[in-house]
């Protein structure tokens, strides 16, 4: 089963933020790669809401505590849930950085959840993950609602968080993290933290989870091809670069009918080991050359004219401006059957 989701962009752009016909494009809203989202993504039910593409529930207010609070604030509101079984549930949890992510949509913005969401409250800045940052454990991983950006932040500061409960059907990976830290950055026993850690939920990785071809790197978790070498090109490029320069490469596949192509954000995402940094790739990954930022093939719908890239050094997503020369690339292929673009 692939570990990674579609990113629920339908709509291509040229490198001036113009929509464009997706025909040939290699662009997200072309090949719209990924597990497809249900006709019905979310079931309400009182105050919870069930995502059915992941299996995952959220409380309906996304703003249950009203106010910021510091991380550990958020993990100790969490316990009190559970303490009073709200909505009759004894499993609520601060949502790792792939569950929170899960819930983002790459086709919308402020907030960038998808359409006709039946959330509440939902307010248009920073919500903690129970993730902490592999570069500084003092920090931990936050998503912004306004245009989906993933970075992290002080734990002592002051954000918003979302509880989660259920298990999820497993369509979701594990971010691989497996200790726990306190607020200063200290490493913690983990039983009873709530943490992502301790709990380590989602799909676990296959061992081995890379087999390398010849120049080619298989990830088992989600069937995607890598190149080993992750700088083909030795330079930057802009966006629309990439995309052509990815056209053009031959080099062997495991089928013939395979192309090389710019991978979306969330294919670039799902190699992200959130135990490691620099780069934030698990520990025996094959890969050669990796470079910080990579440019993917889904444009930033907040700002058309951007574009969104990981940042592998901190394993974040972010945006760049699809005209600079900033970013390399790393192809991918995959089995892929393309989906109607109307």
């Amino acid at each position: 089963m692939k570990a990674y989701l579609w990113t629920g962009q339908s709509n291509c752009y040229n490198i001036n933020g113009k929509i464009i016909p997706c025909e040939d494009s290699g662009q997200d809203g072309e090949l719209r790669t990924g597990i497809p989202w249900p006709e019905d993504r979310f079931t309400v039910s009182n105050e919870l809401v069930q995502d059915n593409l992941t299996g995952l529930q959220w409380l309906k207010d996304a703003n249950p505590a009203e106010f910021p609070v510091t991380w550990q604030e958020a993990l100790e509101y969490i316990s009190r849930l559970n303490r009073e079984k709200k909505g009759d549930h004894t499993d609520w949890r601060l949502p790792n950085r792939r569950e929170l992510r899960s819930l983002m949509a790459f086709g919308t913005r402020k907030p960038s959840l998808p359409l006709n969401h039946p959330f509440e409250n939902v307010f248009l800045g920073w919500y903690w993950t129970s993730t902490t940052s592999a570069m500084h454990s003092g920090y931990a991983w936050y998503i912004h609602m306004e245009g989906a950006r993933m970075f992290f932040g002080r734990k002592d500061q002051y954000y918003l968080f979302w509880p989660v409960c259920g298990q999820g059907n497993g369509v979701i990976a594990a971010t691989g993290q497996k200790h726990c830290y306190d607020s200063g950055g200290k490493e913690i026993p983990c039983q009873g933290t709530g943490q992502d850690g301790e709990l380590q939920l989602g799909q676990v990785w296959p061992e081995p989870r890379f087999v390398v071809e010849q120049s080619v790197v298989l990830d088992r978790l989600t069937g995607l091809y890598w190149l080993q070498d992750a700088a083909i090109s030795s330079r930057t490029m802009d966006w629309d670069e990439t995309l052509q320069y990815v056209k053009t490469l031959e080099l062997p596949l495991p089928e013939s009918s395979m192309r090389w192509r710019l991978p979306t954000i969330n294919e670039l995402e799902s190699l992200v080991d959130s135990s490691q940094h620099t780069p934030a790739l698990p520990v025996d990954h094959p890969f050669e050359n990796v470079r910080d930022v990579y440019w993917s093939s889904t444009t930033s719908f907040f700002e058309t004219d951007w574009a969104w890239a990981l940042y592998f050094n901190k394993g974040a997503t972010g945006v760049g401006f699809k005209r600079e020369k900033n970013f390399h690339l790393w192809p991918v292929a995959s089995r892929i059957k393309q989906r109607s673009s109307s």
